[in-house]
Formats: structure tokens, C-alpha cells, sequence
């Protein structure tokens, strides 16, 4: 039995062949089916069809897969931390100043167009910052909400000297298209789909200008019972030392040194753990096999005696030093 086929679905297969793009081909195809009789001469091709438009499908899936995957930042050092902000707020010129990075720094907006990393150095240990696009719609890639709900934690920058209380409710309603809440969102629970809960701290840049005292007073009365507040100048390199501080200080961790028996401590390198952690989980920080073969183990530190005996379930401080007996 004859096709029959009208001159649109000629036109339509015209499209698909000069198609340059996985989705304008699936375009055409699903056009060429639209306009196809429905008989017994149309069955093969109709088939046919079908499975050509399910192998682009999967194609496509595959090629974003690896996208993605070429996207993902992996995690370094103690912690990761994700800046965050609307144009201009001066996120970039914060990780160039802190961290080994380099990000494109200018007094033009949308000049960070991916994730660039780099290795902050706090006291003894390094933490992960990652400059990102700005949390606005059309610099908002696929990529970028995964990689939000990876961090341990959103550093949240906004400019004094531009409205920056209108700056941050932008920029909780646009987390939360992401599906993503800071501070309290017990209200939120009843919602069908799932929520990642990240900690925050407020970073209110450009100190230095005009009105950015004023405002950064506005900005701390308002959220300052929910987050960390703190004002710095980026370029001017003022509160830079302090946010240091606050961010291990938002990040909850703590470090924790070894020895072995007979022999000083090794106070360069520490296991970092969350706070909260015990003996337990830092012996399985140092080795796998330590955490079944671990008979006992003496601890320096946090007001105790010298070298005490402590059990597994021991809850560690920050700078306590460990010895661990198997």
C-alpha cells in the first residue's frame, strides 16, 4: 500500500536534513510523524521514524552526560565553598585576592561566565572557593545548581553601595528555583520535591564607598539572626583576615593531629573533621584497617590530662592530638 505523503512532509524531511543541531533534528522528525497519514502503507516508515527520534534521544543524554561531568569541580582541601552573587558584586575580585586563582576581574558585569577554583590558606589548612556566574536567569547554565548543592557552603556575596537587601531576596528566590534553601525553611518541608539545605555566610562588598556603612547596618539587622554577617572591601583588601576566620568558623570543622608512640606530633597536616566527630571516625580518616584493628589509643588536648586513655566513642575538639595503638 502507497505512502501517499502530502508536500508538508517533504518540507518537514527538507528541515531534517539540513538540520545542524540533535534538537532541530528531532524537531523535524516529530513534525514529519505530525504530518504523516495514519494506515498500513505508513506502518514501516512511521516505525522507522519512531527509533530515529529515540537514537537522537539517547545521543543527546550521552553528550550532556559528559558535559556535565567536564563541568564537575571536585573537591579539594578541608571544604568547598561556592561565592555566589548578582553582577558586579565583586565576586571574582574576592577569589583573586584570597585564593591562587585568576579569575577575569572587572568593573563590568557578567565577566565570570564559568567556575573558576582556587585554594584559600587558612593557618594550617587550604579550603576550596569557586567564582561563579552570576544567579541571574541567563547566566544561569545546567551545570551551575548541581554544583551549588555540592558546596559545603554558600558564600553569599551582595554590593553595599547598590540596594543590597534587594540583592539578597534576588538571590534567595533564585536559589530557591534550584531548589535550594538557606536558614531556616522549616516551612518549606511540606513541599513534594526534594530541598538541599545549605549553611550561608553574607558577605556585604565595597565597604569603602559612600552609603555602604549605612546599608551594610541594614543588611546585618535584617539577616544577622539567620547568617554570619560581614563587611569587607575585595579590592581594598579590608576584613579579608576576618573572613577567613568566619568562614572555618561557618564550616563547623575541626583539626586533629596524630603521633606516633614515642615521637612529637605532626602539627602541618591535620585531619579535618565536622564537629561532633569522635575517636572512631578519626582513626578511620587516618587508614581504612585502623577503624577494625584500633585497640586503644591516648589523646593531648581540650583541657584534658596529658595523654590520656580515651574509647572510640570520644568526641574530639579542635587541636586535639591523637595516638593510636592497633
Amino acid at each position: 500500500m502507497p505512502a501517499n505523503l502530502p508536500p508538508q512532509y517533504f518540507e518537514a524531511e527538507r528541515n531534517y536534513r539540513l538540520a545542524k543541531t540533535i534538537p532541530e533534528k528531532v524537531v523535524a522528525l516529530e513534525e514529519m510523524l505530525a504530518i504523516m497519514p495514519k494506515h498500513k502503507g505508513t506502518d514501516h516508515l512511521r516505525a522507522k521514524l519512531r527509533a530515529k527520534i529515540a537514537q537522537l534521544n539517547e545521543a543527546s543524554e550521552k553528550k550532556l552526560a559528559t558535559k556535565r561531568m567536564s563541568m564537575a569541580i571536585e573537591k579539594e582541601g578541608a571544604a568547598q565553598i561556592a561565592v555566589i552573587g548578582l553582577p558586579n558584586a565583586g565576586k571574582s575580585q574576592l577569589v583573586c585576592s584570597i585564593t591562587n586563582a585568576s579569575p577575569t576581574v572587572a568593573e563590568y558585569p557578567f565577566t565570570t561566565h564559568s567556575a573558576t577554583p582556587g585554594m584559600m590558606e587558612f593557618e594550617n589548612i587550604k579550603i576550596q572557593l569557586i567564582d561563579t556566574p552570576p544567579l541571574v536567569p541567563q547566566a544561569i547554565d545546567f551545570w551551575l545548581p548541581p554544583m551549588l548543592r555540592q558546596a559545603d557552603v554558600l558564600l553569599i556575596m551582595v554590593d553595599l553601595a547598590d540596594a543590597p537587601l534587594e540583592q539578597m531576596e534576588t538571590i534567595i528566590n533564585q536559589l530557591e528555583k534550584m531548589r535550594i534553601v538557606i536558614g531556616d525553611a522549616e516551612a518549606r518541608e511540606e513541599l513534594e520535591f526534594s530541598l538541599w539545605h545549605k549553611k550561608a555566610l553574607i558577605i556585604g562588598n565595597k565597604i569603602d564607598l559612600n552609603n555602604a556603612s549605612q546599608n551594610y547596618t541594614a543588611l546585618k539587622n535584617k539577616y544577622g539572626e539567620q547568617f554570619p554577617v560581614i563587611a569587607i572591601s575585595a579590592k581594598e583588601g579590608t576584613g579579608l583576615e576576618e573572613l577567613k576566620h568566619k568562614i572555618y568558623e561557618v564550616l563547623d570543622i575541626i583539626r586533629v593531629y596524630t603521633k606516633a608512640p614515642g615521637k612529637k606530633p605532626d602539627l602541618t597536616e591535620p585531619i579535618v573533621l565536622s564537629r561532633g566527630s569522635t575517636l572512631e571516625d578519626a582513626a578511620a580518616e587516618v587508614h581504612k584497617d585502623f577503624l577494625s584493628k584500633l585497640k586503644y589509643a591516648r589523646i593531648w588536648g581540650s583541657g584534658k590530662h596529658e595523654g590520656i586513655m580515651a574509647k572510640r566513642d570520644h568526641i574530639l575538639e579542635d587541636g586535639d592530638i591523637i595516638e593510636l595503638h592497633l
